[in-house]
């Protein structure tokens, strides 16, 4: 095989059907559309959700609850996993992904307290628990909210 030799699959590639083009090309005058209504106009159609008048559904079921917008969400990394960095480094959002403790930063890195802390570190995120502030501070380390 070369690579001027190379082809795609059979059938994998379709030719674009060229609407409005005469009536011999079989999709010419109303171009596929019909004649005349709602569907036949340019920008036709109606909105995602519409039933035709009837009450729709996002309207009939009941609602429950309350979505908070303004509602923050951490990722979150416990303690004991900050025990993978060696003693006295300084320890931010980009180290933890580099590690692969968080993927998405959401709108922050929140560490809370499961575990010991075996060596002194200086964690920067945007949030701590209590209980975290006291077990860095218990190992010798810094906290540092940014």
């Amino acid at each position: 095989m070369k690579l001027e030799n190379l082809q795609p699959a059979e059938g994998s590639r379709q030719v674009r059907t060229r609407v409005g083009r005469g009536h011999g090309s079989g999709r010419g005058k109303t171009s596929g559309r019909g004649t005349k209504g709602q569907w036949a106009r340019t920008g036709g159609g109606v909105r995602p959700g519409f039933e035709g008048g009837q009450m729709p559904l996002y309207r009939r079921l009941p609602k429950r609850g309350f979505n908070n917008k303004f509602k923050t969400f951490y990722a979150l990394v416990q303690i004991n996993d900050l025990n993978i960095f060696p003693a006295e480094t300084v320890v931010d959002l980009g180290m933890l992904q580099e590690v692969g403790l968080v993927n998405k930063p959401l709108d922050g890195v929140k560490i809370l307290g499961m575990g010991e802390l075996a060596h002194p570190l200086t964690v920067r995120a945007t949030a701590f628990s209590a209980s975290a502030i006291a077990k860095i501070n218990a190992a010798g380390g810094k906290v540092e909210v940014i």
